[in-house]
């Protein structure tokens, strides 16, 4: 199965506060802000700008979403998309929200990711541009 990933543009850190943090306002002013809190760490997706240089961080990354949304059924859909990045040895770091996964990926690999993407079959899109909905990619 094919699927079309949507490129955001923002740059984007990872940051690891304490246990039981307070998430600061700093935080949620992005484009994408995803926190997870386990009893050892409390960890942030974030906009990159407003991050202090202080906060324990890593970044840049570029997101992709992949167009959706999924259901909660589909199997394989992660696997279908990072095989191709680790076959090139591209990182990434994932985050899954209720309508689709996100997969972002070192901001100095994106263009990289997207003509490996590309390659296995998959569509790439800018999140401006408008979806392409005669191939029926990215429905389930």
């Amino acid at each position: 199965m094919s699927h079309t990933l949507v490129r955001h543009d923002e740059d984007l850190v990872v940051v690891r506060l304490g246990p039981g943090a307070e998430v600061p306002a700093w935080a949620s002013s992005g484009s994408l802000f995803s926190v997870t809190a386990t009893a050892d760490e409390t960890s942030l997706v974030c906009g990159r700008a407003g991050v202090p240089r202080k906060a324990r961080q890593e970044g840049p990354f570029t997101a992709f979403a992949v167009e959706g949304p999924l259901d909660f059924s589909l199997t394989g859909v992660l696997s279908t998309l990072l095989a191709p990045l680790a076959a090139s040895e591209i990182p990434v770091f994932t985050i899954s929200t209720f309508d689709t996964d996100w997969i972002l990926v070192p901001a100095a690999r994106a263009e990289d990711a997207s003509q490996e993407w590309r390659r296995a079959g998959h569509a790439v899109r800018a999140v401006h541009e408008p979806t392409d909905t005669s191939s029926g990619e990215g429905t389930p």
